[in-house]
């Protein structure tokens, strides 16, 4: 058994890395979907389907337990397949099996409280406003899933969502850093004139965006802190594991890089993200 990572593209590493350095002895399947990524501006159904497909094939490879390690995912897919799909495919399969998420502990982590904890209503006015930026792809934009989800726990936090419909390609094609930073500027200067001022907080709402966080701590005041997914993630997985010891997760520390587009090695900007050499083989045929 193992432990599965999935994102459509490669900044689904951002949160495997962070995993990895917290559960070094697990062994570890990563998969992108580089054929049909990104996932951000698919329409909702499509999403859900190529989830769905994905973390079969995971399934399929021996992962018990599934993290969805794409924002757009996660926010579109997530509890429709663990109210729709996974109840039967647990009774067909006869094992433990589940798919967690990583907007959980994001907005658990940027409002400082649980995910069950939900704001008293009182209709007290708020003297000030704690101004957060999510920085996403278009499809987790249109969700308004941080909106909403932190609106329902703290009510003196306001959430701006700024969609940044190239960067996640940009970076999935290894484009320069002096490009990337171009396009992060431009967002960073869009989303405060749409607020009137900088954000006092900001959230890289796609894990792509976690590989360049050094472009966008340039681009933000030095004051604005980044509230980081993958040691959110982390965090909370390792939690999640302490409570549920049915998800056996291997302990040889192996590791399996897999995608369903061209293989071979990584770009530069992503070996050098992940630290040494990184080599992504074909997705294997699936079993009838």
């Amino acid at each position: 058994m193992s432990l599965g990572v999935f994102d459509s593209g490669v900044g689904g590493l951002s949160v495997h890395r962070a995993l990895v350095e917290r559960l070094p002895s697990a062994d570890f399947i990563y998969y992108c979907d580089q054929a049909n990524a990104p996932y951000g501006g698919r329409p909702g159904e499509e999403v859900v389907d190529l989830t769905r497909s994905a973390c079969m094939r995971l399934f399929d490879e021996g992962a018990s337990l599934v993290v969805l390690a794409c924002n757009t995912a996660s926010a579109i897919a997530l509890r429709r397949l663990q109210q729709t799909w996974l109840p039967g495919l647990r009774r067909e399969l006869r094992r433990p099996l589940n798919i967690l998420g990583i907007i959980v502990p994001t907005i658990e982590a940027a409002t400082g409280l649980p995910w069950e904890h939900e704001a008293d209503r009182r209709g007290d006015k708020v003297e000030k406003l704690d101004v957060v930026g999510v920085f996403s792809t278009p499809g987790t934009a249109s969700s308004r899933v941080y909106e909403i989800e932190i609106d329902k726990r703290r009510q003196d936090v306001a959430v701006f969502s700024e969609p940044c419909p190239n960067l996640a390609r940009m970076i999935e094609t290894g484009a320069s850093r002096e490009d990337l930073a171009s396009e992060i500027a431009g967002h960073v200067a869009a989303l405060t004139r749409r607020i009137g001022r900088k954000p006092d907080r900001a959230i890289l709402g796609c894990t792509h965006y976690e590989i360049v966080a050094d472009l966008f701590r340039d681009a933000l005041p030095p004051q604005t802190p980044l509230i980081h997914q993958p040691t959110a993630v982390a965090d909370s997985l390792a939690a999640y594991l302490a409570r549920h010891e049915e998800y056996r997760i291997g302990e040889g520390g192996a590791r399996r890089f897999l995608t369903s587009g061209e293989p071979g090695d990584a770009s530069p900007l992503l070996q050098a993200y992940w630290g040494g050499p990184l080599r992504f083989e074909p997705l294997p045929e699936r079993a009838v």
